[in-house]
């Protein structure tokens, strides 16, 4: 298994607000077989971090593919592929984006993809060769992606094009309600409209990773390095204590005890929070 020594062989960037850092697409002589399960490798990017709903394992989208992260341990889940974008659905199906390896047989770039086997193989939906969705989030109204432009689909095949005050840095949409949720570099936005109209809302400062932990609920990285956890949905927030640094990667859920936690990857680290930030746990 990758242990925390190996976690990183170079650093872990985080997305400008508003901006679509560069990529490239991974190099590896052997890929994978997109039907197994081995042990991870080196990471170098954590691109998002998330719980599995239905097993409550973390789940880690990397440049090297995704990961399942449990008892301090890492293994790789099918092909190689630059995780640019992803997100689980609320039916619990994994989708994604990005920049598969080559002999993986995949698109580049990948476009819309999905799994229904936890990673272990894709298919792709819609817009193999065209689209690096950098931001990407399911709701109960379908799928939401950044390529440059805001796009949305029911069905994860068909698109169409949203209008948007700002560009997006970071997407959310709440797991029963759908409210949309983006950070931009003018500030937070929200949509109860699946997209159509925004409304810009009044936070402490800016942030640039937001997530839903459940349909009121909702946590964001603030670019000082401070954690925000709102109650109501972002209409107020409370603040942490900054911490080491800010936030390249974000997630959120309720604990089986009703807790809000917060799932954080810090510089090399992957870390948990309970208590809105004030102290952390590490993962990895």
């Amino acid at each position: 298994m990758t242990t925390r020594r190996t976690l990183l062989a170079g650093g872990l960037g985080l997305i400008g607000v508003g901006t679509l850092t560069a990529c490239t697409v991974p190099n590896t002589s052997s890929p994978q077989d997109a039907n197994t399960q081995t042990p991870g490798t080196a990471i170098t990017h954590i691109h998002a971090i998330v719980r599995d709903p239905e097993d409550g394992v973390v789940l880690l989208a990397t440049h090297e593919g995704l990961f399942r992260l449990q008892d301090r341990e890492l293994v790789q889940m099918g092909p190689v592929v630059d995780l640019m974008g992803f997100a689980v659905t609320p039916e619990g199906r994994y989708l994604a984006s990005g920049h598969p390896a080559p002999g993986t047989g995949l698109p580049e770039p990948l476009g819309l993809a999905e799994s229904t086997d936890r990673g272990l193989s894709w298919e792709v939906l819609s817009r193999g060769g065209q689209s690096d969705f950098h931001a990407l989030a399911a709701g109960p109204a379908g799928v939401l992606g950044v390529d440059g432009q805001l796009r949305a689909s029911a069905d994860g095949i068909n698109w169409r094009t949203l209008t948007i005050p700002t560009p997006p840095a970071s997407l959310a949409i709440s797991p029963k309600t759908g409210t949309v949720l983006t950070t931009t570099e003018a500030g937070m936005l929200r949509s109860v409209d699946n997209g159509a109209t925004w409304s810009t809302l009044d936070t402490p400062q800016l942030m640039h990773l937001v997530a839903w932990a459940d349909d009121t609920t909702v946590v964001g990285a603030g670019t000082d390095g401070r954690l925000l956890t709102s109650s109501d949905g972002g209409d107020t927030w409370t603040s942490s204590d900054p911490l080491s640094d800010t936030a390249s990667a974000l997630g959120a859920s309720i604990t089986d005890g009703g807790q809000v936690e917060a799932l954080l990857v810090i510089d090399t680290a992957v870390l948990r929070t309970t208590d809105g930030g004030n102290t952390t746990e590490p993962l990895l």
